[in-house]
């Protein structure tokens, strides 16, 4: 019997050269079409497409070669693909910078000219002189994009742009060439340098500014690969050496010390520590190793130091799969056809038609001025189509309700979350952090009765926890109010693993640790305070015994608090018709009493990274638009996957890198705000839509000269400028509006 080999594989590339969602659709065509790819897809918002192809029959290099036949690139040789595609976003950014600081500089005179000084000598010729730079050469990427688009039976922006200042320019070069062409019919020529030369300076704006988002972008991938170490401690035949982390196979041993990060997945050979393994679970309280206990690569090593024996390296490692992950959940969003280009690609054509029947109506029924009355309408249908409104609907609504957020602490990294927003019905909380504040705290100190005035035992219990290593111990040093004595008398001060620690002062012994010490030393425990402990275990708090030689002196309840809007936030959310849900990495039992604590029926513990964001794909696939909010990197895998991600603002970069909203104050009733900002904004752009088309729909009709047959009327361009500018002042005027609105 014989064993098929798979040659398939599935690889990841950036791209370079897209300018919209049009050229996304076409590269994402370019390789599912190219020999041996079996499926493809592109992520116009990250710039990246994937590949599933027989390496039997192609490679990446064949890949990279039919996309540049197209017109783009990927990037498949680079050692630092990453870096390489940064650098090419820089690079376009300057150039961007460079083309509108010029443009700008061209077309202001232009626009003065034609505005103002029309009558001054030779001044259709300075014009034109002026803006042939503008049009050409600063404004070449609009046209080079239009033939782009034309190549794949597309239309887009860019294909506006083209149209309208070309035919603006070629027509008022025309009319400054040969002004006796019109003069000799009674007409005087007009010409529109002004307002090619604007068009371009305004939309090389509105790119420059969209090159900008994506240049100061850092990688959350890139930050997310920064949390393994460079290099690592070996013991190499009982000797102690640095090596490179790529040098370490499975089965090395590998120091840490402490402070130091995890360099790869193992297990503890020997020694003893707490690791903050918050990547991971999410949760605050660091957790305990010793021998035989699993560690995992990123996570941080706290005060103690140990030895462990490399299990898995490289791409096997868990944090290599929650990378592999975050990348595989942003590559897999469809590219977003956006709402312009989508109206563009209908438009276009329209006004074209309309353009050219205007000019063959007119060529059979105009009498004797028939080529004049021709060329003036489908000329004037152009002009009137012009994009400066349509450009304006959207970016300028997304704008001002960027800003209205800020104002409200809500920061919005893109257009297509704010989009989103008002869509979502179901939202995933994660707990620590979120939820709750995220770092234990000290809720009760209960003492035996008689001694809760007692400073020297205060004193006491306030050394021995400082003195701890456990990260529970810096919440009670914390919340005791003792003044810090050094070279407090403590003696023969032992930590004990895994139970707390003991010492002797004034020759008495005093413990403090968990219930299982107080049981070793045959500590009692007095009903009251046993009842106590009981009724804290309960409601979800971990508690910690101090106590002397015989007797249990205190008891200390340890939570991570709810933060105190997190119960109204929810409540507000539910009320909206949006589904809430809690995820967390903690135990059941403290789930469970934070879900009931904020009001919340649909919850899940220990969950894993993987699992939150398997539990949001089973969301979306019953149809759910599913909003994620998290802080942590064991949540940006979920933030990744979900349609509208909100990271906390105290939270870890790399959640926020992730993540296209962000809580500045980490408070849970900014999420209502950011839902009815989405609503409000959304709103806003179909109004301006609107404005953006009704000159458009009354004035495209009127410049074809439907008009001339009853009373003699022909929209003369000019007016039909006037028309433009005054749907793009109605386009501003409305997103102001937005500045008003009560979140």
């Amino acid at each position: 019997m014989t064993t098929k080999t798979i040659h398939t594989q599935k690889k990841l590339f950036p791209v370079t050269g897209m300018t919209c969602a049009g050229c996304a659709i076409s590269v994402e065509s370019i390789l599912k079409s190219a020999p041996g790819v079996n499926d493809a897809g592109v992520n116009f918002a990250n710039s990246t497409a994937w590949a599933l192809y027989d390496d039997t029959q192609t490679n990446p290099v064949l890949l990279q070669k039919a996309v540049q036949a197209g017109g783009y690139d990927l990037i498949v040789n680079a050692q630092d693909p990453s870096k390489a595609q940064e650098e090419e976003q820089y690079k376009k950014y300057l150039e961007s910078k460079t083309r509108t600081i010029w443009s700008s500089i061209f077309a202001f005179p232009v626009f003065l000219i034609g505005m103002f000084f029309m009558d001054i000598p030779h001044a259709e010729w300075i014009s034109m002189l002026l803006t042939i730079p503008v049009v050409f050469w600063f404004g070449r990427n609009f046209f080079i994009g239009a033939w782009k688009q034309v190549r794949h039976g597309k239309a887009n922006m860019d294909t506006l742009v083209a149209l309208s200042t070309g035919i603006a320019f070629i027509f008022s070069a025309f009319n400054t060439v040969n002004p006796d062409f019109w003069h000799s019919r009674g007409v005087h020529p007009h010409v529109y340098f002004e307002a090619a030369a604007v068009i371009i300076t305004f939309i090389s704006l509105g790119k420059l500014l969209e090159e900008r988002a994506k240049s100061n972008t850092s990688s959350a991938i890139k930050k997310l690969m920064g949390l393994q170490p460079k290099t690592v401690r070996f013991i190499v035949n009982g000797t102690e050496k640095e090596m490179p982390v790529e040098s370490v196979v499975p089965g090395d041993v590998i120091i840490v010390r402490p402070g130091e990060k995890i360099a790869v997945d193992g297990l503890v050979s020997s020694g003893n520590s707490f690791v903050d393994e918050s990547m991971i679970t999410g949760e605050p309280v660091p957790v305990e190793k010793t021998a035989g206990e699993k560690v995992f690569a990123g996570t941080i090593n706290q005060k103690g130091s140990f030895r462990f024996e490399a299990e898995k390296i490289g791409s096997d490692t868990l944090l290599a799969h929650i990378i592999k992950l975050v990348q595989e959940a942003q590559g897999s969003k469809a590219p977003v056809q956006k709402l312009v280009d989508k109206i563009a690609g209908i438009f276009v054509p329209v006004v074209l038609v309309i353009s050219v029947l205007t000019f063959a109506i007119w060529m059979l029924f105009g009498g004797d001025n028939a080529f004049t009355h021709a060329l003036l309408t489908s000329v004037t249908v152009l002009v009137i189509a012009c994009p400066c409104a349509l450009g304006l609907a959207t970016p300028t609504a997304i704008m001002v309700g960027v800003g209205k957020g800020a104002e409200n602490h809500v920061l919005i990294k893109d257009a297509e979350s704010l989009e989103l927003g008002y869509k979502v019905n179901a939202i995933v909380l994660d707990k620590t952090g979120t939820i709750t504040e995220g770092r234990p705290r000290v809720t009760e100190i209960s003492w035996l009765e008689g001694l809760a005035d007692d400073s020297l035992l205060s004193q006491i219990l306030y050394n021995l926890e400082s003195r701890s290593e456990h990260p529970l111990a810096e919440a009670v040093v914390s919340a005791m109010a003792v003044v810090a004595t050094d070279n407090f008398a403590l003696q023969n001060f032992e930590s004990l693993t895994g139970r707390g620690v003991k010492a002797e002062y004034s020759g008495s012994r005093y413990l403090v640790g968990n219930r299982k010490l107080m049981e070793e030393n045959a500590i009692t425990i007095e009903p009251s305070l046993k009842q106590r402990a009981n009724e804290l275990q309960a409601s979800a708090k971990t508690v910690v015994y101090f106590s002397d030689a015989r007797h249990c002196l205190a008891i200390i309840a340890i939570a991570d608090n709810v933060k105190s809007s997190s119960k109204n936030a929810i409540h507000q959310l539910q009320q909206n018709g949006v589904e809430v849900f809690m995820l967390t990495g903690d135990n059941v039992q403290t789930a469970a009493a934070i879900a009931s604590e904020v009001g919340v029926e649909n919850y899940s513990a220990e969950v894993m990274p993987h699992d939150k964001a398997e539990f949001i794909k089973a969301l979306q696939a019953k149809g759910k638009v599913v909003a994620m909010v998290g802080d942590g990197i064991n949540d940006s895998e979920a933030l990744a996957q979900a349609d509208v991600s909100i990271a906390m603002g105290k939270g870890s970069d790399i959640a926020m890198e992730v993540a296209k909203i962000t809580l500045i104050t980490s408070d849970l009733q900014s999420i209502p705000k950011a839902l009815l900002l989405s609503k409000k904004t959304v709103s806003t752009i179909r109004q301006n839509l609107f404005w953006a088309f009704i000159y458009n729909v009354i004035g495209i009709p009127v410049a074809a000269g439907i008009l001339y047959p009853y009373n003699g009327f022909l929209l003369n361009p000019m007016i039909a400028g006037a028309a433009m500018a005054l749907s793009s002042v109605s386009v501003v005027s409305n997103s102001l509006r937005l500045k008003a609105i009560k979140l």
